[in-house]
């Protein structure tokens, strides 16, 4: 069980120290409040932290970016974000206080803002709104790699002029100004990779690479200012998983209903390219064009059995049975399965992501008081995924059977009497009699966005108003999802697999099976014949959706004193309209092909207040408070308009019946109050404790509610008909009410600020509690928000001096309720175990000689292995339904900067 409570005290301990180490070097501070000015001058220089390695200057210059803003804000510094054992920048955001990564395949994509999952934050690159490969709003940060980003801001209060803010928070990630440097700066980079489970499947290999280059320079008497970035990532992934189908239960007990047991392999190959040009002719314009562009292709082999149990024509022994009670009910947990018959799946799934941004942002000074800006934005992203499922097994009519055992968590272990991996036994065939031999589905997702913004500020030379500003931001929005599926059909089943294409048997005697027959998929589709799909529940995976956005804002910033207290901040007001619209296929009973081709839509508008007030304290304290009307966006697969229906015969009288999207939704809005106290030491170190309380006004939850069929040709339904035309849609409905409050703490302290023989060694940590009183899936639906993990921690201990670096970080997060890929590839619900994950890194950069520039790099990424757990909770127990291991990852290599 994770320690979470035991972290809240290691942070309050370390608050203390902090506080104590405060008072004793009270008066050296005031001495050497000059001296202080000028190292903090140094701090907010960039070049400096690419030129001068250091954790404790990315430390530093995080603290700095938090403690100058004026909004409640979270931050890494490029040094920092060079220096984390990380692929994507998600893995290094995760360290932020408040914020949770989700893993996928073991990798960190997803990212929780303050218990919210990535649905409710959003994410802008320099300023400007990003938009997402997955079916949803939330952004996969694992299409940005942390080696091209200088700063992340992560806004957890609004501003009026913050564009695209969310409802739990807004992450800003931030690229190079080349004209900020004081001169060149050249590094490349080389790291190997090597994950400890070794090559799972035959020919996929466990070792990979990561190379970076980048380039800044000033030209033309630094008028032009020019930066580029090139990061290529070679991954391995490789996997043990096994997921139970279900826990039925018979004469008062649970058995299980199916095993999947399952071995991944997989290719990960990212390319990321950014260039900045920086133009300022004169005093008078400032143009920045920014580009980015990722491609992510991820080529994954697959071998699994699945096996039906309870849920199958297969008898569970009289004899032998071992019952648990656990889980909070009896379950089977030993026995033997007679006649079952599994499928041996040999399937293979390949993505491909593109992302491309452009920005060009024209600054005119005016003069020094009056300023401009016209910034122009285009953002293209598409993906496209294959899966390819192929079966094989011992053929209709012949079955084998199995004995299991299954652990309170962790691997079962399974024992079948016939050979698995023997291919004169196990041939092509749809064993399990599912009514084909096997499926493939290519879904696309496209998703655009254009958007031009036009912002003028007016600075006051006195008062207690700085400047006032305003501005109008125009955007469109255009996602769509198509999907075209197809059972696959083996003529003369069963079918002996040509020799040519088999490999090397899948090792799966982690599970107590041993070696399982394996094949590339891809070289037997030739044998298949294709039976195209048409069913409503692939109809409703094709839709369009358009969103429009109008936003006028207002600000004044202030900055002024009452009495001998500094005060900081803004007061804005922002109004956005929105217009939305989608078509999609509706799918009546008895049509053919796709169905109905519909579409609606929805208007409306919110006007939303913001304040952010900060108050310097003496003693270097900060209080600062902010309140603002804040929205977020419904999930962009919530506003299809596609679904199917049909006739609910259970029901007397019967009644027409069906599901989709609802392209009526309107946001999830709230009205949140912050509140956080830091207190900060120079510019190396400070201690943080902030309150949020969020009251929602509107939310989103999955309801029935009556609806008019007659809008449908309902004369291909076969008698008897419903009496009525009114029936039920369920969909996503919009409720009412809710809270969502937390509390945070946060502290970064130089041990050297205690005792100074401790110098280069320091503590970073975090602990978040966060609560809510919002019924997402529906009124009684017990079932947490998504994303929402109660405890939320992360602590680093680092050591940095003479070159030689070392860091250990673990970050931990309890259980919560994330959106998934499912088998079908749409999005579905899961609940997902508490994990802590630990990385370690340690490193020596020479400083002076011939190889000064240099740092070595050793690095551990997930040092205990730390599975993936997915629960099944009834209304009477709970037990785990799917355990995964993806191994540690081990990084070799150096950086080099000239």
């Amino acid at each position: 069980m994770l320690n979470l409570k035991r972290d809240m005290l290691s942070v309050a301990l370390a608050s203390a120290l902090l506080a104590m180490a405060a008072q004793a070097q009270a008066q050296a501070q005031a001495e050497q409040a000059d001296d202080d000015e000028t190292a903090e001058d140094d701090a907010r220089t960039l070049d400096a932290i690419i030129v001068t390695a250091g954790i404790r200057r990315g430390i530093e210059d995080a603290i700095e970016l938090k403690r100058e803003s004026t909004s409640i804000v979270e931050a890494i510094s490029a040094e920092d974000i060079g220096r984390l054992p990380d692929s994507s920048i998600a893995e290094s955001i995760a360290r932020l206080p408040g914020l949770a990564a989700q893993r996928v395949a073991g990798r960190s994509s997803e990212i929780s803002v303050r218990g919210l999952d990535g649905n409710f934050s959003t994410t802008n690159l320099n300023g400007r709104e990003q938009i997402s490969t997955s079916d949803s709003r939330s952004v996969e940060f694992d299409q940005y790699p942390s080696e091209l980003l200088s700063a992340v801001v992560v806004y957890k209060t609004p501003d009026a002029s913050l564009i695209n803010q969310g409802l739990s928070g807004t992450v800003d990630l931030r690229t190079a100004r080349p004209l900020d440097f004081d001169g060149a700066v050249r590094t490349i980079g080389a790291r190997m990779e090597n994950n400890s489970l070794g090559e799972q499947i035959d020919g996929i290999s466990a070792w990979g690479s990561r190379l970076s280059a980048s380039y800044i320079d000033q030209f033309a008497d630094d008028r032009i200012g020019l930066a580029i970035g090139l990061a290529y990532l070679d991954s391995p992934g490789q996997a043990r998983e096994h997921r139970y189908w279900g826990f039925p239960e018979e004469a008062g007990q649970r058995r299980v209903g199916g095993s999947d047991a399952r071995v991944f392999s997989s290719e990960n190959n990212r390319l990321g390219v950014m260039g900045t040009v920086q133009f300022q002719p004169n005093e008078f314009y400032n143009g920045v064009l920014d580009v980015y562009y990722s491609d992510f292709e991820r080529d994954e082999q697959r071998s699994r059995i699945e096996t039906g149990l309870q849920w199958s024509g297969a008898s569970l022994a009289p004899g032998g049975r071992v019952i648990d009670t656990s889980r909070g009910v009896p379950f089977v947990v030993g026995g033997t399965y007679n006649g079952v018959t599994p499928q041996i799946r040999n399937d293979a799934f390949n993505r491909e992501d593109t992302v491309f941004s452009v920005g060009l942002a024209n600054e005119f000074i005016f003069s020094d008081h009056l300023t401009g800006l016209l910034d122009l934005a285009y953002n293209k992203v598409e993906s496209t995924m294959t899966e390819l499922e192929t079966y094989a097994g011992l053929g209709l009519g012949n079955s084998a059977n199995v004995g299991y055992s299954i652990p309170l968590s962790g691997f079962p272990t399974f024992g079948f009497n016939r050979n698995l991996a023997d291919p004169s036994v196990i041939r092509l065939t749809d064993s399990a009699g599912w009514g084909q031999d096997g499926y493939i589905k290519s879904p696309e997702i496209d998703d655009e966005l254009r958007a031009i913004k036009a912002h003028l500020e007016h600075r006051f030379d006195e008062g207690f108003i700085s400047s006032v500003e305003g501005g109008v931001r125009l955007s469109e929005r255009e996602k769509s999802r198509a999907s075209v599926e197809a059972f696959l059909d083996l003529p003369g089943r069963p079918r002996v697999l040509p020799a040519n294409v088999l490999r090397a048997p899948t090792d799966m005697g982690f599970l107590g099976i041993g070696p399982v027959l394996s094949y590339n998929p891809f070289d037997v589709l030739g044998l298949y014949n294709r039976r195209a799909n048409t069913s409503s529940g692939v109809a409703d995976k094709n839709w369009e959706v358009t969103e429009n956005l109008t936003t006028a804002y207002v600000q004044l910033n202030l900055d002024g004193q009452l009495g001998d207290i500094g005060v900081r901040g803004n007061i804005g007001l922002q109004h956005q309209r929105a217009e939305q619209e989608s078509s999609g296929f509706v799918r009546p009973p008895g049509s053919t092909g796709l169905g109905v081709l519909a579409s609606a839509g929805a208007e409306y508008s919110d006007t939303l207040p913001s304040m952010n007030l900060s108050f310097l304290l003496p003693w270097d304290v900060t209080a600062r408070i902010g309140a603002a009307k804040q929205l977020a966006r419904p999930r962009i697969d919530q506003m299809t308009v596609g679904g199917g229906f049909g006739v609910d015969t259970s029901r007397v009288p019967i009644r027409y019946s069906g599901g989709g999207g609802n392209p009526l939704l309107e946001p999830w809005r709230a009205t949140s109050y912050d509140l956080s106290i830091e207190k900060y030491f120079a510019t190396n170190g400070y201690v943080s404790m902030a309150f949020f309380h969020k009251d929602l006004d509107t939310y989103i939850y999955q309801a029935e509610f009556p609806f008019n069929f007659a809008i449908f040709d309902l004369s291909g339904i076969p008698t008897p008909r419903p009496p009525s035309t009114i029936g039920v849609w369920n969909a996503p409905f919009n409720g009412e009410g809710g809270t969502i409050s937390g509390l945070e703490f946060a502290f970064s302290l130089p041990l050297e600020t205690l005792w100074a023989p401790l110098e280069g060694f320091g503590l970073q940590g975090s602990y978040s509690d966060t609560d809510s009183e919002i019924e997402a899936f529906g009124p009684g639906n017990p079932r947490p928000l998504p994303g929402l993990s109660k405890y939320v921690s992360n602590i680093t201990a680092y050591y940095e001096k003479n070159g030689f670096s070392a860091r250990v970080s673990r970050r931990t997060r309890s259980e919560f309720v994330a959106f998934v890929r499912q088998f079908d590839l749409t999005l579905g619900d899961r609940f997902i175990g508490a994990e802590q994950i630990v990385d370690f890194q340690t490193g020596y950069e020479f400083r002076d000689g011939p190889l000064k520039g240099l740092g070595l790099l050793f690095q551990v990424n997930n040092v205990t292995n730390e599975p993936y757990r997915e629960f099944d909770i009834g209304g009477n127990y709970r037990a785990e339904a799917l355990y995964g291991e993806y191994g540690r990852t081990f990084l070799l290599g150096g950086v080099y900067k000239f």
